[in-house]
């Protein structure tokens, strides 16, 4: 069984400790960098949620990982608000798996 981990800033992900997810609270986009190339080698790691803040900094980073299965990295807003960032990386891999705009409304 994989695990779920979550990566950003300690007042962004403290609680998802409380549902059992493995968080990593960190400080700086090396330390991203470094956990998400040890969950991707380890393959003990299904899900990665890093915040939208994060993400931002190692975009590059995630891009590697983009086309895997598996860990799939997704973008969750952190205690700043909400970027759209994350809702826009879904819709692009619903758009590239089912081939339509999942937003898209015919009124």
């Amino acid at each position: 069984m994989y695990k779920i981990a979550v990566i950003g800033d300690h007042d962004s992900i403290y609680g998802f400790e409380i549902l059992g997810l493995s968080t990593y609270p960190i400080q700086y986009p090396d330390e991203a960098r470094q956990l998400i190339r040890h969950f991707y080698n380890t393959g003990k790691y299904g899900i990665i949620y890093i915040t939208e803040e994060m993400a931002a900094e190692i975009k590059e980073e995630i891009e590697r990982y983009q086309t895997l299965t598996i860990p799939a990295i997704i973008q969750i807003p952190g205690i700043t608000g909400n970027t759209g960032a994350g809702i826009e990386n879904v819709k692009k891999s619903v758009e590239q798996a089912i081939g339509s705009d999942i937003l898209f409304s015919k009124e």
